[in-house]
């Protein structure tokens, strides 16, 4: 069966080397939908993706996720142009790292409006909209796990991120729906950057690295992997 794989913050990161890594060896996948803000960046990551997909289409959605609708008007240009999806890649992600004292309520429902309501949206519209969805990888964060000082709403967010798949694999395996989380440790990312702006990133893992584990999270052996969260880390 041909599938069709969505991916969030497509245009770098870790998201955008899962959308090289789709098109470049999963041979079950015939279509990818790169999903992100837009931006030259994106625009060049789908040039990028585009060159080295082969017979495999390419499509470019343009989406703020900050934004409550944004999810809806995705799955509307699915619709008109008669996509189905069969797997989902909830990989954007948002950070503004501050103190208990010093974060602004508005960055924080912000960062959860793009790391926890978006996920739990797009798994959600392609239920409601009957899409033959098998498998939903969320990226949550080794933060999620354990808090770390400096860093409330995102360790917040990616928490529920890992709570959130917890439930949705519960309900959703009886219909053929197989959820995974992925929680990266270190990776060499703009958000990452953000983060931790005096590290050296040749000296932790690469989104390359992230992406094969997705790839085999996908595959037919990935369905051998029983983990509530997966950790990924070198």
């Amino acid at each position: 069966m041909s599938k069709t794989v969505l991916i969030s913050g497509a245009s770098k990161g870790i998201g955008l080397a899962t959308a090289r890594r789709f098109a470049r060896g999963m041979d079950d996948v015939n279509c990818i939908v790169m999903v992100a803000r837009k931006s030259d960046t994106f625009d060049n990551a789908v040039a990028e993706v585009r060159a080295i997909a082969g017979n495999r289409q390419v499509f470019q959605i343009e989406a703020d996720l900050s934004k409550p609708d944004a999810v809806k008007e995705v799955f509307d240009r699915l619709e008109a142009e008669n996509v189905a999806v069969t797997s989902i890649v909830n990989n954007a992600g948002f950070t503004k790292p501050a103190s208990i004292n010093e974060t602004n309520m508005a960055d924080f429902e912000l960062t959860m409006q793009v790391n926890a309501y978006s996920p739990f949206r797009f798994v959600q519209e392609a239920l409601l909209r009957n899409h033959p969805l098998d498998k939903v990888i969320n990226i949550a964060s080794t933060a999620g796990i354990n808090g770390r000082s400096g860093w409330m709403s995102y360790s917040t967010s990616k928490a529920a991120v890992i709570n959130m798949s917890e439930v949705m694999r519960d309900e959703l395996a009886p219909y053929g729906v197989d959820v995974v989380c992925l929680s990266p440790g270190r990776c060499a990312t703009d958000l990452r950057k953000t983060l931790a702006p005096d590290e050296d990133p040749s000296t932790i893992m690469q989104p390359e690295q992230v992406a094969d584990v997705i790839a085999m999270m996908s595959s037919p052996t990935g369905k051998m992997l029983l983990s509530e969260n997966l950790v990924v880390r070198t």
